[in-house]
Order: C-alpha cells, then structure tokens, then sequence
C-alpha cells in the first residue's frame, strides 16, 4: 500500500468513526438494540470501504442513507422474532457516556426507555422519518433520497408518526435528585418489605414490565395498579434479590439501577415519570443478552 493510498484510508476510516455516534444514536432509536446498531454500523463500514469515493458526492449523506437502509432491512427481519419473543420486549438498556449526557433535554429525552416502547407503534419507514427528520433534523429533500420515497410520502410518514406518538401517555422528567429520590423509595420497598413511602411516589395505574427474553425467571404479564406493583416488589422480588448489590447508574437518560451479584448484573431498572412527577411505569430487564453491553457508549 502506497503511503498516499494509508493516508486517504486512513482519512476515510476517521470519517466514519466521526459519523459513528450519530448512526448508532439513529440505529438504537429504531431498533431498540445497541448490538443490532452495531451490526449495522458494520456492514455500513465495509461497504464504506469498497466504495468508488469519486462517485460519492457528500459522504456523510452517503453512509446516513447506507446506514438507515441497512438497520431498515434489520428491523423488518427482527420484526418476527418480537412477535415469537417469550414474554415482554423491552429494549436493551444502554449507558450512555458522560460527554453526551449535557445534550438538549429533547433529544436526551427520545433514548428513554418509555419513548423506545411508544417507538414501537410506528412501521419502520414511520420510525425511521420520524427519528431523522424530527430527532436528527434532517431535510425532507435528504430524508427522500434517504428513504428512497418523494417529499410528500416523507411528509405523510412523519404526520402519520406524530399522530401516532402523542397517543402515547404523557411524561415528564424529573430532576436527577428528585428522581434519586423516587428510586430509595423503591429500594427500600424491595429490600425492606416496606411500601408506604413509595406507595405516595406512584401513579395509581402505575405498569411494571419485566424481559427476561425465556432465558431466566421474569413475570411475563404487565403489572398495573399500586397493590399489584407493590405486592410483588414487597414479596417474590425481596426475596429473589435478597443478598444482592444495588448500584445507580444513568441509564437510558435518566437515574437508574443496576441489581448485581458478584461481578454479574442480574437486572437492569429504569423508570418513565407521570406529569405530576410520579412514577408511572417500572422497567426490569433480565434477559442477560441485553445486560452484556451496559459499558459507556458514545451516541448522539
């Protein structure tokens, strides 16, 4: 390899990890899984690699519209294996890196595991126009080109989106000491048995979700009201998390927990906050495939 070939490689390579974090930020938004982005990111790549650079125009175009249509091919194949998926989807828990968490409240706010499962309403193409053109502010005359549609298609998807999003139960976020607040309550529920503190912290239809993907023990049906919730926290949960550690994390833009045993994570908790402040929705991940990659990742 010549040295002017290794510099133009090299020049190419620090391009895309430049676009890395703004791909995987799209690529997690649309299929809930970090793996799955980078799975994308990948094949992204090593066409990246092969392409004639002379016939891309914008390069940074060129691997947002490669990317967004490779995670679209994923999405569309994983669309059949969550609906045979055992028991609740819930998506995988990321932890964002600390550089990202001072970006704007809106953006931060669409990695929230609440936002992920409304997310779930769209088709792909909806969530897809939706997330560039809202979230990542991307024209419509790129988002056609991206999604291989015309303007007014583009348009009608992104409507279509936000129709079916505000359908979705309102939230708010609550400040990180309000929110450290509201997740004492709910350890002291567990590790105590004692329910009263958090029970004024809840919503009265407040949902508890738990993934355990058929791989380990979790509930497999939701949850709903302030005796279901809180009977099981009180009971089977104390007793199934009895001798573990508790560590707060920022998970998926907000105040979270981890459940540790040994060096091994055992759950993962995140939350969703009614308007008022209270707690409307508890989210358990178990499945271990969706606890391997809790390190510090880097997304826009």
């Amino acid at each position: 390899m010549s040295r002017r070939t290794e510099i133009i490689a090299a020049r190419d390579t620090d391009l895309f990890e430049a676009m890395r974090p703004r791909m995987l930020g799209i690529g997690y938004r649309i299929l809930g899984t970090l793996s799955e982005a980078e799975d994308a990111a990948q094949d992204t790549f090593i066409k990246w690699a092969g392409a004639d650079r002379g016939a891309i125009a914008n390069p940074q175009a060129w691997l947002i519209t490669v990317y967004t249509r490779r995670r679209l091919d994923l999405r569309r194949a994983g669309h059949a294996a969550r609906v045979e998926y055992v028991g609740t989807w819930l998506p995988e828990p990321i932890q964002v890196a600390a550089k990202e968490t001072g970006q704007k409240v809106q953006l931060a706010s669409t990695l929230s595991t609440a936002f992920l499962l409304v997310l779930e309403r769209l088709t792909p193409r909806e969530r897809a126009a939706y997330l560039l053109h809202e979230i990542f502010e991307l024209p419509y005359a790129d988002l056609a080109d991206t999604l291989a549609l015309t303007e007014p298609n583009c348009r009608k998807l992104v409507s279509r989106a936000r129709s079916r999003i505000a359908e979705g139960p309102p939230s708010s976020s609550p400040p990180p000491a309000e929110q450290e607040r509201l997740l004492a309550a709910f350890r002291a529920a567990v590790t105590t048995g004692e329910v009263t503190p958090l029970v004024r912290l809840l919503a009265a239809d407040v949902r508890l979700k738990a993934d355990g993907g058929g791989k380990v023990p979790a509930i497999r049906e939701t949850l709903q009201g302030i005796p279901a919730v809180t009977a099981f926290l009180a009971d089977p949960l104390r007793a199934y998390w009895d001798g573990h550690r508790w560590v707060g994390v920022d998970l998926n833009a907000g105040r979270a927990l981890l459940i540790r045993k040994g060096s091994a994570t055992a759950a993962a908790v995140t939350f969703a906050y009614d308007t008022t402040g209270k707690i409307a929705s508890i989210f358990i991940v178990r499945n271990p495939d969706k606890l391997s990659n809790l390190g510090a990742v880097s997304l826009h």
